[in-house]
């Protein structure tokens, strides 16, 4: 099932909210050629909403063709307005808005999308432009105070459309809707689950490696873990893993790889370490991309090398070391502006940090799932639950938790900082409560403080407990406050240089999960 993005806020969650409903979706921009579009052969389409009004000069719009080309098409907000304009209704700027929770009145509650719901429900408005006529030989369904016309539907056509937005958990029914949607009108099966998605990528990554051998970045963390549990199942000892220490990781999460993924899967790794050479590389530099990009850069060269050892070791038979394994996720796609038109939020190491020059060809069996999908499937291939549920750590590591040049000592204050507030977390039986934690240090930052009876002028950590399902939306975690304290104390009891520990009460949007 397609989802077309026409700017919207929440495009990623319809697609999430479809894949809960166990329906594959993807996201593509509205400016897609429609023939493009039904090129792919969607068994569904949704419009989403987005931030234009229909009536602006430059407002996204949709080829008519995909309203007749006898494919399901289900349009919410903007989407629902374009579709009313397009098929002849009338859609009209009165200024009157509506904005949150709105009562919803169902007027045909025996329809496709509305039967075994209430005839009173709350619904999520964001809308100034509103819809006074359905368009023809459409049914109305539903209303507002303020708006005659909040749902639509014809079976016959199978068109459809609401005000409002279904995807948020705001909207008390809007999985059902959703649902009535996918399997009522459009006949889908809900039959997507881990194990066809094994089974897909399975079978697409014999497909793209074929013979020849792959190297994968194994960072211990989650993503690249299952990446590279699938690619091992697809091809086996083609597959080698090479574990890069940059000199950013955390505290002990060196050997953890080394003994936890090696004892639960049995592959082949190889420890590079590369900690002097990424430090090299990051001298003087403080701007966040800068550092994500050479990071990133900086993973290939030594990747690079690594494959050119491999062919070394193994003679003529070497040569064929030709894919490289990463755990890229969907968020990464679509933060590094990349699979919807979107813009770039910030440049992943493994999406927007490449280097042109790349030697390898990617493998990417996750590029289009979300990280609770990347846990379930960890879990379907048999991974330990040390390791499938451990807490997100980003590829360039440390080095996008340090505000400022990164360098040996601010990297082994913030190691410090970082173990024990994991400990902490850990011993209060928090760490399922969490999405994760990240500690970060504000490197170019000083402030006064006491200790000892003497000023110190240290510089500050900022704890950042975030709550989430995808890592698309997030909370700020509401911890303990005697949690907090704790972390607080012995941070700046026990790590020398820091006086002072903040915490980060922004969701995201606006801000995002890590600072850089």
């Amino acid at each position: 099932m397609l989802v077309v993005d026409f700017g919207a806020q929440y495009a990623q969650l319809i697609a999430r909210r479809v894949r809960e409903a166990r329906v594959y979706s993807e996201i593509v921009p509205s400016t897609m050629p429609v023939s493009e579009m039904l090129a792919r052969k969607p068994k569904a389409v949704i419009l989403s909403g987005g931030p234009s009004s229909v009536y602006a000069a430059d407002a996204p719009s949709l080829d008519r063709a995909l309203l007749d080309a006898g494919v399901p098409v289900l349009g919410l907000c903007y989407g629902f307005q374009l579709m009313v304009r397009l098929l002849g209704g009338t859609v009209d700027n009165t200024g009157s808005r509506e904005y949150g929770r709105t009562d919803l009145s169902v007027t045909k509650p025996d329809s496709t999308l509305f039967e075994g719901t209430p005839r009173e429900q709350q619904v999520w408005m964001s809308h100034g432009d509103a819809c006074s006529a359905a368009p023809e030989g459409c049914m109305v369904t539903a209303a507002t105070d303020l708006v005659p016309v909040a749902a639509f539907e014809d079976d016959e056509r199978r068109l459809y459309g609401v005000q409002y937005h279904p995807e948020v958990l705001h909207t008390t029914h809007g999985q059902q809707l959703l649902e009535h949607f996918l399997y009522r009108a459009a006949g889908l099966t809900p039959s997507w689950t881990t194990s066809s998605i094994v089974d897909e990528q399975v079978a697409a990554i014999r497909a793209q490696v074929g013979d020849k051998r792959a190297i994968c970045g194994l960072s211990g963390g989650v993503d690249s873990a299952v990446a590279a549990a699938l690619v091992q199942r697809a091809v086996g000892s083609q597959l080698t893993c090479v574990y890069v220490d940059h000199g950013l990781m955390r505290k002990g999460e060196t050997e953890q790889v080394e003994k936890d993924f090696v004892a639960a899967t049995g592959v082949r790794l190889r420890v590079v370490d590369a900690s002097e050479r990424f430090l090299r590389a990051l001298e003087g530099i403080a701007d966040p991309e800068d550092k994500r990009k050479i990071i990133g850069r900086e993973f290939i060269r030594v990747f690079e090398r690594a494959q050119a050892e491999l062919v070394a070791e193994a003679g003529a038979a070497g040569a064929d070391v030709a894919f490289l394994v990463q755990g890229t996720l969907y968020p990464d796609v679509v933060e590094s502006g990349g699979g919807t038109g979107t813009a770039n939020i910030k440049s992943h190491h493994n999406v927007g940090g490449l280097p042109e020059d790349l030697e390898f060809e990617l493998v990417e069996p996750l590029r289009w799932l979300f990280k609770d999908e990347v846990r379930m499937v960890g879990q379907e291939l048999g991974l330990p639950e040390d390791i499938v549920q451990r807490q997100p750590f980003p590829g360039p590591g440390l080095g996008i938790r340090i505000v400022g040049e990164v360098n040996r000592e601010r990297l082994e204050v913030l190691r410090e900082a970082d173990a024990i507030a994991r400990e902490e977390l850990t011993a209060a039986g928090l760490d399922r409560e969490i999405w994760q934690c990240p500690v970060v240090l504000l490197a170019d930052v000083r402030s006064v403080g006491v200790q000892g009876d003497g000023r110190t002028y240290g510089h500050p950590v900022v704890l950042r407990p975030v709550s989430s399902d995808d890592a698309m939306t997030a909370d700020w975690s509401r911890l303990p406050y005697d949690v907090l304290a704790r972390i607080s104390t012995r941070i700046t009891n026990e790590v020398t240089g820091v006086n002072r520990v903040a915490l980060d009460v922004t969701s995201k949007p606006p801000g995002t999960i890590e600072w850089e």
